[in-house]
């Protein structure tokens, strides 16, 4: 690595010297270290070695280009000289180059170039396969995979290059990724009808089939027969999203194409799932499409969602077939899906489904939760010849365990089970997969309920929620309200507070502590207490947020939680999980409208105003342009058919846009909100910035990019608590008694004090950040990103990833002399 100014200059003058000369050979090492040293920006000093190269005469050129492509595959795949190779060789581009080659270096090319994602010169691709086409060869599978994305890809991408896709029908699918390897071998194995089938997934470009395509596909299906079909394709798809068998040289910008799906494959997976939407119904089909869906809407940095058309053709699928399953996996899905073009697909098809059946939306979600095979709330058996299984539901998880034929507890499945009933353990281990997703799915719905003003008869009720065998098990952890009384599940009956059973009742609702007295509420705790009830969230210790005096003085706006900086992403994410509806910000020329939560059912729309935060691009924005943070504002109410506000993404005044003659329509007076929406907006607001502040973050204790927010994380890091950690820190209070480091754990206004053998610690209980004596230093503790709650005894409650971490921490800081950890010993 060159360290000065005159080294950087010796080293290009020597690059210059050999080029100069034509010494193609001895300039590629020189070429190679000062593309290292320049991290491939090849400006300045720099581009007067391009332009050398460019400028030198055809046979330097030409023996640069061979000595280059000979050398590139010294290198493992994981290697940074592989990508300066390829930047190199882009400044040699031109067919003419390729002529005269000897014939293992345009092998060499051919090698290399089938390792990039697209080729923008498109000219010497084309010249390289008539070359080789020619002389008799076949071109390898992946450089065909290359001549085909780089058509689909780019504009100029007609003329000969599509010519050339033309002549290369085969492999009628582009290997490299791990599904479509697969699904060339089986096919070549099974024959030329199958060859025929791809063929025509391939063809899948638009959004939803046609008729014709449709008549295609059935015949081929009658072909090869629509179980054979199914049990092929099914693992087919159960691999797309795995690493790539053929890697792809990353990029310097944009998304890796490693994690991406290939584009002319992604038609081919659009056409299978469009085939198994016309075979017969089937929980498999329906469980492998839902999981598409999930797979091909997991976050790529730099483009976002994988793949929304292959997810938005396996719910299109799913919206097509018969069944329980398939109606089951669009319910789930509408739950978890926050893609606005894929979560319009699905309400569309449940909305479709629930007219066709004469019911409302809400009853068709309820109805679509399947048992699973639970023959009780939570419970089911199976027997295997000799060998017993038992699934059971343990709080938000499935758990199956196994018993001899003498009834002793094993470990393992049983090896005769394995044995002779593979198609059934397959089966049921599958439930058990499916049933941790629903929970996590049906438990989410739940918690969204509260602002739905659902009710139900008993009967209803009971039927769908109560004794459901699925959803009974968050139903009976929860609180409820059955003709006015409250009511909770406990030993084996419908109980009030004194315990007395309720056995029957006309309507039943939802229970939420703003209907209620701070006694009455308190008394409900403990009863969930005493009966070792661990709710499925927060209900019993739900926040309840009240107008304050400030609100009442500002009227039609709440400052509450304004002046946060939040990371965007992370916000975007989970706004759309409780339900809002927002527009990542661009650092560009553009206007945006709040984060908004309609609210129909109360005539309502709820608003949070954001803006982006920064202008420096690449330090306050994504390589894409979308901003890394945001600073937030006011909380706001307006009718939910009142025109839309909005404001520049960079920041600025929020404005009405009135259209066609509309007059505005002010916001409306906070004291006017019933109390339990008041209350519900605000809470999901408080976690939007009780996870996404950057607060939270352990590592920022520099203040960030600049250390711009040094201020705000210590304001936020060490600050006042907010509602949930006020409800963090009463839960605490009852909790620590109960640990085995009680005596060593007090509570001392924000924080949680704990003391070790090295020294005394303080954990805010909003951020979970700590402080240590002496002087209150700050010790910096990352915890893992999915730690989960440790063994402390019973919770009333789960969810509180904060609550988790910060009893972590203690944990271990209580026995500070054992901790092991380099970087936290450090600070110690």
């Amino acid at each position: 690595m060159i360290t000065s100014t005159s080294e950087y200059a010796q080293q290009v003058g020597g690059v210059l010297a050999l080029v100069s000369a034509g010494d193609a050979e001895g300039a590629v090492p020189g070429l190679l270290a000062l593309a290292e040293t320049i991290d491939d920006h090849w400006s300045g000093e720099g581009r007067k070695v391009v332009n050398a190269v460019r400028d030198a005469d055809r046979p330097f050129r030409t023996a640069l280009l061979h000595h280059l492509a000979s050398r590139y595959h010294e290198f493992e795949q994981s290697a940074a000289v592989r990508r300066r190779i390829v930047h190199l060789l882009d400044s040699l581009q031109g067919p003419d180059l390729v002529e005269g080659q000897p014939r293992d270096t345009r092998a060499a090319l051919i090698r290399l170039a089938a390792e990039r994602e697209v080729q923008y010169d498109t000219r010497q691709l084309v010249r390289l396969a008539e070359l080789e086409l020619a002389e008799g060869r076949d071109l390898p599978g992946e450089f065909v995979a290359l001549v085909r994305r780089s058509h689909l890809m780019l504009w100029n991408g007609s003329g000969e290059l599509g010519s050339l896709v033309k002549r290369l029908p085969h492999p009628v699918l582009n290997p490299g990724e791990a599904w479509s390897d697969q699904a060339l071998a089986d096919a070549g194995e099974l024959g030329d009808v199958w060859q025929r089938l791809l063929a025509h997934t391939a063809t899948a470009t638009a959004a939803r089939p046609s008729a014709k395509w449709d008549r295609t596909a059935r015949s081929l299906i009658d072909a090869v027969g629509p179980e054979t079909l199914r049990q092929r394709v099914l693992p087919w798809l159960t691999l797309v999203g795995r690493p790539r068998t053929h890697p792809l040289v990353p990029t310097y910008y944009g998304a890796d194409p490693n994690h991406t799906l290939d584009p002319c494959n992604a038609n081919a997976l659009r056409g299978l799932t469009w085939l198994l939407a016309l075979l017969p119904a089937h929980a498999e089909t329906a469980r492998t499409l839902g999981t598409l869906v999930d797979t091909c809407l997991k976050k790529v940095q730099g483009l976002g969602p994988r793949n929304p058309k292959v997810a938005n053709a396996a719910v299109n699928a799913l919206a097509r077939m018969d069944g329980e399953a398939a109606l089951a996996e669009l319910a789930r899905l509408t739950t978890r899906v926050t893609y606005k073009g894929t979560l319009k697909l699905l309400d569309a098809a449940l909305d479709t489904r629930a007219r066709a059946l004469g019911l409302g939306r809400d009853e068709i979600e309820e109805l679509a939760v399947p048992a699973y095979g639970l023959t009780d709330v939570g419970h089911a058996r199976y027997a295997f010849a000799d060998a017993t299984a038992e699934l059971r539901v343990e709080g938000s998880r499935a758990v199956l365990t196994w018993k001899n034929a003498v009834g002793k507890p094993v470990k393992s499945v049983p090896a005769a089970v394995r044995r002779d009933h593979a198609d059934e353990l397959k089966e049921l281990k599958a439930a058990v997969k499916d049933i941790d997703k629903m929970l996590t799915a049906q438990s989410e719905r739940l918690d969204r309920q509260f602002l739905a003003r659902r009710t139900w008869s008993y009967a209803t009720w009971r039927e769908r929620y109560l004794d459901h065998p699925l959803v009974g098990t968050l139903a009976r952890r929860l609180l409820w309200t059955v003709d006015g009384r409250t009511a909770g599940y406990a030993d084996g009956a419908l109980r009030t507070l004194t315990d007395d059973p309720v056995t029957h009742g006309t309507e039943v609702a939802l229970w939420h502590p703003v209907d209620h007295e701070p006694a009455h509420i308190v008394a409900w705790r403990d009863w969930l207490e005493r009966h070792g009830v661990t709710q499925p969230f927060k209900q019993a210790h739900r926040e309840v947020y009240l107008l304050t005096d400030a609100e009442r003085a500002t009227g039609t706006y709440s400052n509450r939680f304004a002046a946060h900086i939040l990371r965007q992403h992370q916000f975007h994410s989970l706004a759309a999980i409780r339900g809002w509806r927002n527009k990542l910000r661009l650092c560009v020329d553009d206007e945006a409208p709040p984060a908004t939560r309609e609210l129909p059912q109360w005539g309502l729309r709820a608003e949070y105003w954001i803006e982006g935060e920064g202008d420096e691009f690449g330090v306050d924005t994504t390589e894409s342009g979308s901003y890394l943070r945001l600073r937030t504002d006011q909380v706001r109410f307006y009718p939910v058919d009142a025109p839309e506000n909005s404001a520049h993404c960079c920041g600025g005044e929020y404005r009405m846009w009135l259209r066609d003659g509309a007059d505005p329509v002010g916001p409306i007076p906070l004291a006017d909100i019933p109390p339990l929406v008041l209350s519900e907006v605000l809470r999901d607001v408080d976690l939007f910035v009780g996870v996404a502040s950057v607060g939270n973050d352990p590592a920022w204790q520099d203040g960030g990019p600049g250390g711009r927010f040094r201020e705000y994380w210590t304001s936020y890091g060490f600050g006042e608590l907010g509602q949930s950690a006020e409800t963090r820190r009463a839960l605490l209070a009852r909790l620590i008694p109960r640990l085995a480091i009680a005596d060593r754990c007090t509570l001392e206004g924000r924080f949680l004090q704990v003391k070790g053998e090295l020294h005394t610690y303080r954990i805010h209980l909003g951020s979970g950040n700590i402080l240590r004596s002496p002087n209150d230093q700050y010790l910096c503790i990352v915890p893992k990103s999915a730690a989960g709650t440790p063994q402390s005894g019973y919770l009333p409650y789960e969810g509180d990833r904060m609550l988790a971490v910060i009893l972590s921490k203690a944990m271990m800081l209580a026995d500070d002399s054992k901790i092991t950890d380099p970087t936290i010993l450090s600070q110690l």
